[in-house]
């Protein structure tokens, strides 16, 4: 058994990366793609290794040197006209190399893990070609296969069709090909396609030619999500380098990001809070109906914005403004408006403490179990600190714990009989028990405590954190007018702006979909109970915090579910909670939810 591996490429699309060595040369986590694949080669006992070099094969080749002799033999193949033809030619000028042996074919742009080599090698099958489901950050050559895993078609680019991805999977660019498949099959259609087509086409074309016309032994094999990835420009390398990370390196890898992470499909995501039952599907199909016109024009701009979040909540317009997401709203309004003395309950959301930059905060940390808290706690706390301001993100984020509306309207009376002026966040109102009479987004309440300022993301209770959309409201119109005038014209985009134009068509599977998640959030608990190194404490958001009572710290908990390909939240990171071992956990559907359980009493 012999590798080949194509390595002649330029690997124009790296940019800077690639100006002074070939691809296979590039680092992931500071090792090299090329040392990498040669390690994971060398538990195979190989007779041989064959690169194909071309573009910058000296510098491989010196880079290489004798390191590997102890353990690979190396022999080398130099495509003089690398810039000119394309892999085909590559691995045509190996065809002598590729009729000598049983071969493992690779590509120099891929990193996997070493599993993919075992399963490949394992199966009884000798010529093999590894495969992948599609993900929507594939590119490049697709098959279709049967139940038998025969390869019915290769799909080259030019007849991808978006509505057949369900039946595609993606070649990994792994291949085993038995000697007497190159000598009897590959290798005479090679060269028969070479005279036809020239040089400057794929080998995966020969692989698509004797799928069609020859009754071909290669077989595909799914490879079942074992990690792998294919690197052919930064953003891929950036990718790479989170998946392929280790430890605490990686969780630091994937929470720099703060989101995107449709880009990791097998990933679940349990740090990022949604309402997993909205938007239905008819939903979705309304808003990609009119896809094409909403992608092609400009959206309204505040005046128009604000009109449909009054319809949205049913408030004054002149009572609102809208953001692109919170996140834009606190950094407005917090930056500006936010001064003084200012009480803020720990564990928080950071955003808020990160951005109150002349602040001096006046921090209430609970002292009943599990954080919880009420309305006379704060007032008796902060009866004697001459607030200015003061924070109430409610239910409050990570504890879960939540004032009833009548307490916190109380707690507005207080504060405005102290000239205290009070902002709640309600983002995860709608989680809550009776959710329908919860909200202060009324205008009464708002009319009547002009001190009161009401924060609403948009993105947790309904689901549609890709939009960014979120609300502030209060009766001061003179703040709302001064945040319409901070933020840009146009802060959101025409999906997000038709969101809201639509919505209440579907409110009533609104309301369906919260009383959905509050059963599904009761039993989520009850299972999380019964996982013994877990204190679990009570919820009334899409959330539950955990404290971790043995076995783990807060920081090995998440690395090691992060192995499993879970993402929590470590909360013992959080401002004013470095010495507690707790981790949030999202709720998400019934089966992720199920998974997620078997995988905490399986470690």
């Amino acid at each position: 058994m012999q590798a080949i591996i194509l390595a002649a490429g330029m690997g124009r699309r790296l940019g800077n990366l690639t100006k002074g060595h070939t691809k296979c040369m590039v680092e992931v986590n500071g090792v090299t793609l090329i040392d990498r694949v040669i390690q994971q080669l060398s538990r195979l006992n190989l007779d041989r290794l064959v690169l194909v070099i071309g573009y910058k094969g000296k510098e491989l080749k010196e880079y290489l040197g004798n390191r590997y002799d102890d353990i690979m033999k190396i022999e080398y193949v130099e495509n003089p006209i690398y810039d000119k033809t394309n892999n085909i030619y590559s691995l045509a000028l190996a065809k002598e190399w590729l009729c000598k042996d049983d071969t493992i074919l690779l590509e120099s742009d891929l990193i996997f893990e070493d599993s993919l080599l075992d399963i490949l090698l394992q199966h009884p099958d000798p010529n093999l070609a590894l495969v992948a489901k599609y993900e929507s950050w594939m590119d490049g050559t697709m098959v279709r296969i049967n139940q038998d895993r025969d390869i019915v078609n290769f799909v080259p680019k030019a007849a991808f069709r978006y509505e057949n991805v369900n039946d595609y999977y993606k070649t990994v660019n792994i291949y085993k090909f038995s000697k007497e498949f190159s000598q009897k099959e590959y290798v005479p259609f090679l060269d028969a396609y070479s005279k036809v087509m020239g040089n400057n086409e794929y080998y995966e074309q020969v692989l698509r030619v004797i799928t069609m016309v020859h009754n071909s032994t290669l077989k595909a094999l799914p490879v079942d999500g074992r990690k792998w990835y294919e690197i052919d420009d930064i953003q891929d390398l950036d990718i790479a380098s989170a998946i392929f990370s280790e430890h605490e390196i990686k969780y630091g890898e994937y929470h720099k990001r703060y989101g995107g992470y449709w880009r990791f499909p097998s990933l679940l995501d349990y740090c990022y809070l949604v309402n997993p039952f909205f938007p239905p599907k008819r939903m979705i199909d309304e808003i990609k109906a009119n896809f094409e016109i909403l992608l092609t024009n400009y959206p309204s701009g505040q005046l128009v914005n604000s009109l449909l979040a009054a319809k949205y909540f049913g408030i004054h317009q002149d009572f609102v403004v809208v953001g692109n997401g919170a996140a834009e709203l606190i950094k407005s309004f917090a930056e500006s408006h936010m001064c003084g003395r200012i009480g803020v309950i720990f564990p928080t959301f950071d955003e808020y403490p990160n951005r109150f930059p002349k602040a001096e905060i006046i921090p209430f940390i609970p002292e009943k179990a599990d954080f919880r808290y009420d309305a006379d706690d704060l007032m008796q706390f902060y009866a004697d600190k001459n607030l200015d301001q003061m924070l109430l993100i409610n239910p409050d984020n990570p504890s879960g714990n939540f004032i009833t509306i009548d307490n916190v309207i109380r707690l507005a009376g207080w504060c405005k009989e102290r000239k205290i002026a009070l902002v709640v966040d309600e983002s995860f109102v709608d989680f809550t028990d009776g959710f329908e009479s919860n909200s202060l987004l009324k205008n009464e309440i708002l009319e009547a405590y002009p001190n009161l300022s009401v924060m609403k993301s948009i993105s947790k209770s309904y689901g549609v954190p890709g939009l960014r959309l979120g609300v502030f409201a209060t009766s001061d119109k003179n703040t709302i007018a001064w945040m319409k005038k901070d933020i840009s014209i146009w802060n959101i985009n025409s999906f997000g702006e038709f969101y809201m134009q639509i919505f209440g068509k579907y409110e009533d599977d609104y309301r369906k979909a919260c009383y959905k998640f509050i059963d599904e959030r009761n039993r989520f608990y009850q299972l999380l109970k019964d996982v013994p190194y877990l204190h679990v404490m009570p919820s009334q958001a899409n959330y539950f915090l955990c404290e971790i009572t043995d076995r783990f710290s807060s920081k090995e908990l998440t690395r090691i579910l992060l192995d499993h390909d879970v993402l929590v939240s470590n909360c013992g990171r959080k401002k004013r909670m470095e010495d507690k071992n707790l981790i949030r956990l999202a709720v998400r559907s019934k089966n992720d939810n199920d998974k997620l359980i078997a995988i905490l009493k399986s470690i």
